[in-house]
């Protein structure tokens, strides 16, 4: 059986610890493997200098039936670019029911691009969202660390666990119990 793919959506300057718990397990199952993708496949440079290949520029990518997730980590670069290229894949996908996973400044992505306003979603600040001409999902917004609901996990900058606790709840890589042992080892520590 071939691995679905989850892609991880990067920009320059993209966050990398935002979604390195997700990513990492992931990935260390074999019903998925994790995959990149950007505006083009030049390498992209995070915010702590790690350089990542990329995989798939966002115009080449036709497999959308081996597709389980797209995850939008933060970029400085999403607030001050539109990426239209990249909010057309994000609809061609939502479209198709794959969930789609944002956090810090990709959520800001989504909110510009119309994704959250009728749909359960966190972020920063509602303030920060309300900048946006095409945000109208007001009555939406909760305060939390990560929310899921209708295919969109959205999760603030702080929630990098509580946003892959939602990814693998998705995916169903653990059981409930199992989710609930991993998030309390990596939330309060092995030693107590």
């Amino acid at each position: 059986m071939q691995a679905k793919e989850v892609l991880l959506v990067l920009t320059d300057q993209w966050a990398d610890w935002e979604a390195s718990y997700a990513v990492w397990l992931v990935n260390s199952v074999p019903e998925y493997t994790v995959k990149t993708m950007a505006l083009d496949k030049q390498s992209k440079v995070s915010v702590g200098g790690l350089r990542a290949e990329i995989d798939y520029a966002v115009n080449e990518y036709t497999k959308f039936e081996n597709l389980a997730m797209v995850i939008l980590t933060g970029s400085f670069s999403w607030k001050n670019e539109s990426h239209n290229e990249i909010a057309d894949f994000v609809k061609k996908a939502h479209d198709l029911c794959i969930p789609i996973a944002a956090i810090c400044g990709g959520v800001v992505f989504l909110g510009k691009h119309g994704f959250l306003n009728n749909v359960k979603h966190t972020g920063n600040s509602l303030e920060r969202f309300q900048k946006e001409p095409n945000y109208n999902g007001t009555d939406f917004f909760v305060s939390a660390q990560a929310v899921a609901d209708q295919n969109i996990i959205t999760a603030n900058e702080t929630a990098a666990l509580e946003f892959a606790r939602e990814i693998f709840r998705t995916l169903k890589i653990y059981t409930d119990e199992d989710m609930d042992d991993w998030y309390d080892e990596f939330k309060n520590g092995m030693v107590r």
